[in-house]
C-alpha cells in the first residue's frame, strides 16, 4: 500500500487525479495540501489546510511515496508577474525541495508546453526556470508533463479562454504530425497519464502534450 501527496487538487487536472487515487486500492492515504477544501469527505482522504506559498513549514507532515503537483495560475487570474513566479515557480519548486530532503522519489509536475528558460516570454520563462529548479532537485523518478491549451469547464469565468478553447475544437483535427502536440488536451487525460506514470514509470522526463495524450489512452 502506498501514500501520495498531491498539491492543485481543487483544480482542474487536480480535481480528476484526486479521484483517480482515491478509486486506486494501491493507494492508503492521500494527503491534499490545499489553502481550500476539496468539499467532500473520504476514508483515504487527509486534507491539510495550509499556506502553499510557505509549503516549507510543514516539512515533517509532507511525506509519501508520491508526490503530484497539479499548481497552477494563468495571466488574467494573476496579472502580477511577482505572485505569478510564487505561484507557477515557487510552489513545485518547494514542493520538490521538501521531496528530496524527506526521501520521496517520485515527483510529478504539470509544466506547460512551449516552457524554456531562456525564453523571452515571462510565462514560457517561469515554467522553464521551475523545471531546471525540479530537476536539480535530483529526485530518483521525476516526470514533468508539458500540455498544450487545458480545455476543461472552469467555476470561474474566462472569456478569453473559453474562446481559445472553441478555437481548438475546430482546428485539433488539422494539427497532424508533429503538430499533433498543439492540439488542445483535457485535464482527465493529463491526471490519467501522471497516475500511469507514477505507478508503471515512463522512459522520458518531459512529456509533452501528445505523448500526455497517447499515455493515457494506452
Amino acid at each position: 500500500m502506498k501514500s501520495a501527496i498531491l498539491l492543485g487538487a481543487t483544480g482542474l487536472t487536480g480535481g480528476y487525479l484526486l479521484k483517480i487515487l482515491l478509486n486506486d486500492p494501491t493507494y492508503e492515504t492521500v494527503k491534499v495540501f490545499s489553502r481550500s477544501s476539496v468539499g467532500f469527505e473520504h476514508e483515504k482522504l487527509e486534507e491539510h489546510l495550509v499556506d502553499l506559498l510557505k509549503l516549507e513549514d510543514y516539512k515533517d507532515s509532507f511525506q509519501a511515496d508520491e508526490v503530484y503537483c497539479c499548481i497552477g495560475t494563468i495571466k488574467s487570474k494573476t496579472p502580477d508577474k511577482e505572485t505569478y513566479k510564487k505561484i507557477d515557480f515557487g510552489i513545485p519548486v518547494s514542493a520538490a525541495k521538501l521531496c528530496r530532503d524527506n526521501k520521496t522519489s517520485t515527483f510529478l509536475v504539470v509544466s506547460a508546453l512551449g516552457a524554456d528558460a531562456n525564453s523571452s516570454v515571462f510565462y514560457n520563462k517561469v515554467k522553464g526556470e521551475m523545471q531546471h529548479e525540479v530537476l536539480e532537485q535530483g529526485i530518483e523518478n521525476t516526470y514533468i508533463f508539458q500540455p498544450s491549451l487545458i480545455a476543461g469547464d472552469r467555476e470561474e469565468k474566462r472569456f478569453f479562454e473559453r474562446l481559445a478553447v472553441k478555437g481548438f475544437k475546430i482546428f485539433n483535427p488539422l494539427l497532424v504530425g508533429s503538430l499533433k502536440k498543439y492540439r488542445s488536451i483535457h485535464p482527465e487525460t493529463i491526471a490519467k497519464a501522471m497516475h500511469i506514470c507514477a505507478n508503471s514509470g515512463y522512459p522520458k522526463i518531459l512529456i509533452e502534450s501528445d505523448e500526455i495524450q497517447k499515455l493515457a489512452s494506452e
